[in-house]
């Protein structure tokens, strides 16, 4: 089995969630290219990238965790080689990022596990579906092609990633992009998808403007905690069913 290029050191230069709401407003973010379809308004790769700040922040300070998840993660984190770090690689520009980081920060407080967020890209978006650490030598591609999402029939660079491990940096549990139960592909694509006598603008402002408005739905809020669950449920089995 390959090295892991996430040491212990690598890990404590990822970036705490108070650091990385202050990043995300920063004019050093700001210059980064961002994925523009997932900003209200559209857009394609290379778009200027917003300030996301105060979005975590927002979801940060309304989320919280079940009082059985919260009592989940206090019993994990108990086990012997229980979870007592997270690793995520997030991009701001990302709804799944925006609903799912906020959430990872209070089970990693409820747990007293150690958070750390890092970015998947350097100063340019990539623009491949498999990340070239040569070719973008300030981004983390090293860290993605470790964590690449099989679906679909090939390997996505998907955010966030999620890797627990536990305090000498065994991997226990990888979470990628969403939940199991959220069926964003298939969602989206109906969103996406042209009505009768729209125009290909009409088609892409509509879904657009669909795809927001579920942002802002509780259903997101929904997925998140799906989210915890999953993580949650998958730690418990690697934890007490031994082969």
């Amino acid at each position: 089995m390959a090295k892991s290029v996430v040491t212990p050191e690598r890990f404590a230069r990822g970036m705490t969630f108070d650091q990385y709401v202050k990043y995300t407003g920063s004019p050093e973010n700001l210059a980064r290219e961002a994925f523009g379809s997932y900003y209200p308004d559209g857009g394609a790769i290379g778009t200027a990238r917003r300030d996301n700040s105060a979005v975590f922040r927002e979801r940060y300070a309304r989320v919280r965790l079940t009082d059985q998840q919260v009592a989940a993660i206090k019993w994990l984190a108990a086990q012997p080689d229980g979870p007592a770090n997270i690793l995520v690689v997030s991009e701001d520009w990302s709804s799944d990022c925006r609903r799912d980081v906020p959430m990872l920060t209070r089970l990693a407080e409820a747990g007293g596990l150690e958070l750390r967020i890092f970015n998947r890209d350097g100063k340019k978006i990539l623009g491949t579906r498999r990340p070239d650490p040569a070719a973008y030598p300030d981004s983390n591609h090293d860290i993605m092609l470790e964590f690449l999402n099989a679906k679909n029939g090939g390997e996505w660079a998907s955010v966030p990633v999620v890797v627990v491990y536990t305090k000498d940096f065994g991997e226990l549990h990888r979470y990628i992009e969403y939940p199991a139960i959220y069926h964003k592909d298939h969602i989206r694509g109906y969103m996406q998808s042209a009505r009768a006598g729209e125009s290909q603008a009409q088609t892409r402002e509509r879904g657009q403007r669909e795809f927001v408005a579920l942002q802002a739905s509780p259903f997101f809020d929904v997925w998140a905690s799906a989210g915890i669950d999953e993580i949650l449920a998958a730690l418990y089995e690697k934890l007490t069913v031994k082969s």
